[in-house]
């Protein structure tokens, strides 16, 4: 194997992979042809993500891998199914992508994940995690002529949904292969029970040998048959690897080294010979063959395309600032601050609170049902818990969110990341329905920011509140405001007016992330202008005020028009039989382009430009 010490500069040079026209001919490989095959796709992932960005830790990782998978099965008709999808960018490469990953992440370019409208070996569509394994089983139940493999992390198997797949699988005896890619990562470092048994499970190679030994010498002596079956059903339940699995209802292998190309291969050809659902364990390496990330997996978890300083905001990071002020209410003293995260510690800018407040953090691995629940039991017990949590995953816990947190009125806040456009992850990472989806939930209280400043003070303000609170900012650097951190201006549903012109007809009211543009708009137009601030409840008297002496609300929001923000607006309205007219703007009816944030704002219609034409063309009709 070749082992790169830094990023390929140049274009290398792939004649295997030039040479596989049909990926067909991959089987026709010999050995060690199949062995360079893995250093170019190794080497090509190194040079394609320097340029395009995007993650490559685990894609490093299952090399080996991918060309085993594609060597012993017949894809596309076998359906491989890979987990979250950052492991899959050796398979794109090696199923006629490669010229196309160079435009990864880009507009019109390579989708982030597999995407079944891209190509037919991608069976199914993902990019939230734990789906692989009850997809392929679906996919085994439809179609029994073919095999199916779900490939699968070891931050992706703790959460429940995998378990669920894996006692329905083992409960109907059906033919499905899991591997799991045991490289002891998700994003941050592997946490909880689950992940600990995976690692008692490499830490006891020893064991499989003594038992096969063991079992072999028994079996010899006629009198010892009957005791060696029965000494092996004991004492598996608290020292075989694979115990879990197999009570599962899985014939388990494993553990093995999944960089042993040759043994990867001959053990995939044996499993294809056995019926009912089969669980391989392979330990990777994230990142192997590039020293940096086999150093630092997290930091190399994945690559980002260096912006031009025209692009960047000048303010620190959000997350950064919901780092800093979680620190600095834990410095005061505030023993009953909780703080919690579904494996995003680093992401959701948490890793110092960690690091100094160990007591009071608590990372739940990918459980984000779980997250919310724990979080509601903590308030129950009168600490103040503050969930961590990226807009898109939250989805996952809306049910706990409602039974658990709202129906209970908890003291429980949602520190809510990624909100909005998020770029290049696309639309499975996209966080534009928050808005929506929490705005019908009684008792809970819906705030965003505008800038760092307000987003500290909505912070303490939420953390302050009786009954549960959402904070949504986006991801990114913020405008560069001052944090004035010993002032706090939020009152409890009141927005903020910045510009109030009785004399134009329009009032712009804003909510959160998209104030630049409302501002430009607002500046353009000499309108009134309003920083809405609240969601939910919404400034009703300044509504009716402006009312008055306007003739048209203009709202606009980083989330999908249907039931968001500006939706709340249009029902005030009706319900008062306000005498004004609304047009709303933020993501029509459709999901959000591969690309980047300016990429998705420009394809929904959210700029400048579009909201003046659309706005001039309104008061034509008034």
């Amino acid at each position: 194997m070749k082992i790169h010490s830094e990023l390929p500069k140049n274009k290398p040079p792939t004649p295997l992979l030039d040479s596989l026209t049909d990926v067909s001919l991959i089987r026709k490989f010999s050995y060690e042809e199949l062995l360079n095959l893995t250093d170019e796709i190794r080497e090509y992932l190194l040079y394609s993500t320097s340029i395009s960005g995007g993650h490559f830790g685990a894609g490093l990782g299952v090399v080996e891998l991918t060309v085993a998978l594609h060597h012993v099965f017949n894809t596309p008709n076998d359906k491989i199914v890979w987990d979250v999808g950052h492991q899959a960018y050796p398979h794109k490469i090696l199923t006629g992508r490669k010229e196309k990953m160079l435009s990864m992440r880009q507009k019109d370019g390579l989708h982030p994940f597999p995407s079944r409208g891209e190509s037919e070996f991608d069976a199914f569509g993902v990019g939230h995690s734990s789906t692989s394994i009850g997809a392929a089983l679906g996919m085994s139940v439809a179609n029994s002529e073919n095999k199916h493999i779900s490939v699968i992390g070891d931050g992706a198997i703790t959460a429940g949904m995998a378990y669920e797949a894996m006692a329905h699988a083992g409960a109907i005896d059906q033919n499905l292969l899991v591997i799991l890619n045991d490289n002891n990562m998700s994003i941050s470092n592997n946490t909880g029970g689950i992940s600990n048994y995976l690692a008692r499970i490499w830490s006891s190679k020893w064991y499989i040998q003594a038992r096969e030994g063991g079992k072999s010498v028994l079996r010899m002596i006629p009198s010892a048959k009957r005791f060696a079956k029965k000494t092996e059903t004991h004492i598996k339940g608290f020292l075989s690897p694979g115990a879990l699995f197999e009570e599962l209802g899985f014939h388990y292998i494993g553990p093995m080294d999944g960089h042993n190309l040759k043994e990867v291969i001959r053990t995939l050809k044996n499993i294809n010979e056995i019926s009912g659902p089969v669980f391989l364990h392979l330990v990777t390496q994230k990142g192997k063959g590039f020293t940096p990330a086999e150093k630092d997996p997290i930091k190399y978890h994945a690559l980002s395309k260096i912006e031009s300083p025209s692009q960047l905001n000048t303010g620190p990071k959000y997350q950064e600032v919901f780092g800093e002020w979680l620190c600095e209410q834990a410095e005061a003293g505030d023993k009953d601050l909780v703080a919690i995260t579904p494996a995003m510690s680093e992401g959701s800018g948490m890793t110092n609170f960690a690091k100094r407040f160990p007591d009071q953090f608590f990372d739940v691995a990918i459980a984000e049902q779980h997250s919310m629940t724990f979080a509601a039991g903590l308030a129950c017990e009168g600490k103040k818990p503050v969930l961590a949590i990226y807009s898109t995953f939250l989805q996952r816990a809306y049910d706990q969110l409602i039974h658990d947190v709202a129906i209970q009125n908890l003291n429980v806040l949602l520190a809510i990341d990624r909100a909005g456009f998020v770029g290049e992850d696309g639309a499975t990472h996209a966080g534009i329905f928050d808005l929506t989806y929490l705005r019908c939930i009684p008792n809970l209280t819906i705030l965003a920011p505008s800038n760092e400043n307000e987003c500290w003070q909505m912070l303490n303000f939420g953390y302050q509140l009786n009954g549960p609170v959402a904070i949504r900012y986006p991801r990114g650097n913020a405008p560069g405001e001052n944090i004035i951190k010993d002032k706090n201006e939020i009152e409890l549903g009141k927005a903020n007016v910045l510009k109030t012109k009785e004399s134009s007809d329009v009032a712009v009211l804003s909510f959160g992330s998209l104030f630049n543009i409302s501002e430009e708009v607002s500046t353009e137009l000499d309108t009134t202008l309003v920083d809405m601030r609240f969601v939910k409840p919404i400034d009703e008297e300044l509504l009716k005020e402006l009312s008055k002496n306007h003739k048209l609300f203009v709202t606009v929001e980083e989330n999908v028009i249907a039931g968001g923000a500006g939706s709340s607006v249009n029902e005030f309205v009706s319900a008062n039989s306000l005498d004004i007219s609304v047009l709303n703007f933020g993501i029509s009816d459709e999901f959000p382009v591969v690309g980047s944030p300016e990429d998705q704002k420009e394809a929904a219609k959210l700029t400048t430009e579009e909201l003046l034409k659309q706005i001039k063309t309104r008061l034509e009709k008034l």
